[in-house]
């Protein structure tokens, strides 16, 4: 995972370069990191059908001023991809992805379920994109994105934390919701010199419009059974945020070539978690009702790939990304305690024939451990949370025609 849950990797490529695959994308891929390069692929057609396996593992939760303490579920999540980018038609190429964009489950064990049980959100896009190609040099390209989403908030308290109306409320939330929301790609590739190629990428950003059901009742635990139980429909609205990048690749030899980018992802489109419901929901107002405030800052990440052909068989990959957290440590939830990352990955491309390559590729991303020094908007008071980290394995084919 990113920072967030912004999901970037997603082909063969993605994930062995650490999402630095923007300047030099170059397969069918480019369709969906940099569809303006697409006017300089190879002659013909070609389409990439790859799954990546997701392990999220548990994070450590303590609170020693509290005597708390707890740990979520471990998650492996398979999320496909497929790219596929037509043959020249004059000036003009087309392509179109199907790519998880973000993504998040966080399912709490003990005291985290007072407010995420679980905390799940399933995406998949499908990016239609078109290429016009002004000269040999210089081409412009964009798509439309459709986004359909699916989202399951779930609470249940493990202890009386919340009063109100002189007593005391433990509730239980179980929410589902989904929608389908959309907008648009845009981006620039430039060959400057034969060695070096610049591109400039922007993703919209799309409000998730999730709307479902919900039951809000009383605690499993039984401590408030004087309380009611409400079934209506419900709502919430949450951010895949725009992003733009700048990209280079450079040619250091006929073998090899080295790609930086520099990503600016726009978090602050969210601002806080709302929850709508048509109805009066009271006695839950004041726990599932009002908006937590999240107030999310613009994060910048400096993403670097070596893409090295070893000979006409092998092509190997790398990649580091450092990916700052965009999550104020004073708004820090238990649905997602984010932090600074450090992403490492590693790839190999085998071309099995003239038609056809496989690919595989591995990639690890370790959370700084996040230290929450002083109260915060919830519990959290000389709080830690520790031991976060994903790993992804994306096994794929390519092939040309």
């Amino acid at each position: 995972m990113a920072g967030g849950w912004k999901l970037p990797e997603n082909s063969i490529n993605g994930t062995a370069l650490s999402a630095a695959n923007v300047a030099n994308a170059h397969g069918a891929d480019a369709s969906y990191y940099n569809p303006a390069a697409m006017a300089f692929n190879e002659d013909g057609a070609s389409f990439e059908a790859a799954l990546t396996l997701i392990h999220l593992s548990g994070i450590e939760y303590s609170n020693p001023a509290l005597s708390l303490s707890d740990e979520t579920k471990v998650e492996n999540i398979p999320v496909p991809s497929f790219h596929y980018v037509g043959p020249a038609m004059g000036n003009f190429r087309f392509g179109l992805s199907m790519v998880t964009p973000g993504g998040l489950s966080k399912r709490w064990k003990g005291f985290g379920k007072t407010s995420s049980e679980e905390f799940s959100l399933e995406t998949m896009e499908i990016n239609p994109t078109i290429v016009f190609k002004i000269n040999d040099q210089f081409s412009m390209g964009g798509g439309v994105r459709a986004i359909y989403s699916k989202g399951v908030v779930k609470s249940d308290d493990q202890g009386p934390i919340f009063a109100a109306s002189g007593g005391t409320l433990s509730p239980a939330r179980d929410m589902e919701g989904d929608s389908w929301d959309f907008g648009y790609n845009l981006a620039l590739h430039f060959k400057a010199t034969d060695n070096l190629k610049l591109s400039a990428t922007y993703r919209s950003k799309i409000g998730l419009t999730e709307e479902g059901t919900v039951t809000l009742s009383p605690s499993s635990l039984g401590l408030t059974p004087g309380l009611p139980t409400i079934n209506t429909s419900a709502s919430v609205s949450i951010p895949i945020p725009a992003a733009f990048s700048l990209a280079a690749a450079f040619d250091i030899s006929d073998q090899t070539t080295v790609e930086l980018v520099l990503e600016r992802t726009y978090w602050s489109a969210y601002k806080d978690l709302d929850f709508n419901y048509p109805v009066n929901v009271f006695p839950y107002t004041s726990v599932f009702d009002d908006p937590a405030v999240k107030n999310w800052k613009d994060t910048n990440t400096l993403r670097i790939g070596v893409t090295h052909q070893m000979d006409s068989r092998w092509t190997v990959m790398g990649g580091f990304a450092y990916d700052k957290t965009p999550e104020p440590e004073y708004y820090v939830g238990f649905e997602l305690p984010d932090s600074d990352a450090k992403i490492f990955s590693l790839g190999a491309r085998y071309q099995y024939s003239d038609n056809l390559n496989i690919g595989a590729a591995f990639l690890y991303d370790k959370k700084d451990k996040l230290e929450i020094a002083s109260s915060n908007s919830t519990l959290f008071t000389s709080a830690t949370f520790e031991d976060a980290a994903a790993y992804l394995l994306t096994i794929g084919v390519n092939y040309t025609f």
